[in-house]
């Protein structure tokens, strides 16, 4: 398998490696535009997203100076499915975010982590050293919370296919209308956001572009049950800079989430972006002001 050579694309190479298990996990790599002001950026997506989540920050990243990463997680996008979904855990998906970062020969980076995207930086965190120099926590830490987990669970591997990017647009508002309110009428919005999240069959149809299986993991979820507490996690990945960013409306981490990272490390900025649930696509001025200011500190 290749791995790692690039093939020439607009504003960013794409990159794919072989997992330790030999799947072939796909990349997007921008470069930095000289000169190069601090570390490269590893960006890491939702559930059910993928590399194009990060369209738009990511040559914004770049344009400062920075290398950018962002990987599909396996089972997602342009990356292989894995024939054994009981890999499509936060835990594997780290192992392959570090064997990305050792063929690209990165050996330290800060983290861009939207919902699962955090919670791998989080297993990162935990299980190595060096590897984190800083990191952003997109609506997501420690302590997530069930209701949210809930709906997802609804929802997740739904992959009915539809006919038009229209119809995907309006599959993509039913499910994330509540997170968006101020954009329901907002069609180009929602197009954007389809053209994000589907692909394009063989027969022309519109389909979620992720694995199904990725959904076995919430085979056994239970509403009633608490979340995994990640606290011990998180004091470890917060030795280094943490930016936490939460939607006003988000579902997935409370104010009192927010809250409990603060208070495990004083250290920890917290930023609340108006008007967005989960998850803020982080080119809302409030979020990218403050990606903008983070950035400007850290190595």
């Amino acid at each position: 398998m290749d791995s790692g050579a690039p093939i020439g694309i607009g504003g960013y190479e794409e990159r794919i490696i072989a997992t330790v298990d030999e799947l072939a996990l796909y990349a997007r790599d921008y470069p930095p535009l000289a000169p190069v002001t601090g570390l490269p950026v590893i960006c890491l997506h939702g559930l059910t997203r993928n590399s194009r989540d990060f369209e738009i920050i990511a040559p914004r990243i770049a344009a400062l100076g920075r290398r950018v990463i962002v990987p599909d997680m396996r089972g997602r996008g342009k990356s292989s499915n894995d024939p054994d979904p009981a890999h499509y855990v936060p835990a594997v998906y780290a192992q392959d975010v570090l064997k990305l970062m050792d063929q690209l020969q990165i050996p330290k980076a800060v983290f861009i982590g939207t919902s699962m995207g955090g919670l791998i930086t989080l297993v990162i965190a935990a299980t190595t050293q060096g590897r984190i120099a800083a990191s952003v926590l997109n609506d997501v830490g420690p302590q997530v919370n069930t209701s949210g987990l809930s709906r997802i669970a609804n929802y997740v591997g739904n992959v009915q296919p539809v006919a038009t990017i229209e119809d995907a647009a309006e599959a993509i508002r039913a499910t994330n209308g509540a997170a968006f309110p101020d954009r329901l009428d907002d069609d180009a919005f929602w197009i954007a956001f389809a053209r994000r999240t589907f692909r394009v069959r063989d027969d022309g149809q519109f389909e979620l572009d992720y694995d199904p299986h990725i959904a076995l993991a919430f085979v056994d979820f239970d509403a009633d049950a608490p979340a995994p507490d990640l606290m011990p996690y998180f004091q470890t990945l917060a030795k280094a800079p943490v930016l936490s960013l939460r939607g006003e409306h988000s579902d997935i981490l409370t104010p009192e989430g927010v809250e409990r990272m603060r208070s495990a490390d004083a250290a920890v900025e917290a930023v609340t972006v108006e008007g967005v649930g989960h998850a803020p696509m982080l080119d809302e001025p409030d979020a990218w002001d403050a990606i903008l200011d983070f950035l400007a500190r850290v190595e």
